[in-house]
């Protein structure tokens, strides 16, 4: 199912809607961002991983379930994680891609949402931010360090934001549930199993206020900007919007 295309107006008095996938555009390219806030020209959409989904909402499943009973998931006990998944009557639109967790930003004019996977409460009472990462390697992953995974961790870090606008304690370790899949066996057999590990990270989302900023600062200009270093999808984008490559 797909929506009609907000653009961004910069003479519109209405707060306009930015994902924080839309933020991380920014962050990988303020001309991509540009194109596609302002002038609907989109960079060509990425194959969707459908194996990841399906461990997502099983995922949710399980934690769903002990959510339910007030209980630790099993993995959260064997991590040692003194908390049980958070109960709220709007989880599952903090979960929806179209709705997500959101706050309208005054100082940018923004409403800044994003679909979390899932929320833990301390038993001190702060929330914790998890998100679910799947892939197949045949080594453990323990760490998160590769310079790519800078997206993972500004995704974690605008969700803690959002949740503390919305007036919540939340605790600055946030978790990753990685799963990654077992390819070690004799036989498929219909089955694909899957390491599992948690994995800490502590967040801070200091620097996303004035990222919202600088992005609303993109979007007022009356030109695009200059893009990133080495970004592949610039010249495509601008052979779609009729606009040369020296432009400012």
């Amino acid at each position: 199912m797909t929506r009609p295309r907000m653009l961004f107006d910069p003479q519109a008095a209405t707060p306009y809607a930015i994902s924080r996938s839309g933020l991380e555009l920014f962050s990988n390219c303020p001309r991509c961002f540009y194109f596609d806030k302002r002038l609907g020209q989109s960079r060509p959409p990425s194959l969707p991983f459908t194996l990841n989904m399906a461990v997502d909402v099983l995922l949710k499943r399980e934690f769903d379930d002990c959510r339910t009973r007030k209980e630790p998931h099993p993995l959260m006990t064997q991590a040692g994680i003194d908390a049980v998944p958070f109960a709220h009557p709007d989880l599952d639109t903090w979960r929806d891609n179209w709705t997500g967790l959101r706050f309208h930003h005054a100082p940018s004019g923004f409403i800044v949402y994003g679909a979390v996977d899932d929320v833990w409460q301390h038993r001190c009472g702060d929330l914790i931010l998890i998100d679910y990462k799947a892939t197949a390697k045949t080594a453990e992953v323990t760490a998160l360090n590769e310079d790519w995974h800078r997206t993972y961790k500004r995704q974690i870090e605008i969700y803690q934001w959002l949740l503390r606008q919305n007036g919540f304690p939340v605790s600055s370790t946030a978790y990753w549930i990685y799963a990654n899949g077992d390819a070690t066996a004799a036989c498929f057999d219909q089955t694909l199993r899957f390491r599992m590990t948690v994995i800490p990270y502590e967040g801070s989302d200091d620097w996303v206020e004035s990222h919202i900023m600088a992005a609303r600062a993109c979007l007022m200009k009356d030109v695009p900007p200059t893009p990133a270093e080495d970004c592949g999808y610039c010249d495509f984008a601008v052979s779609r919007a009729g606009y040369k490559t020296n432009c400012p």
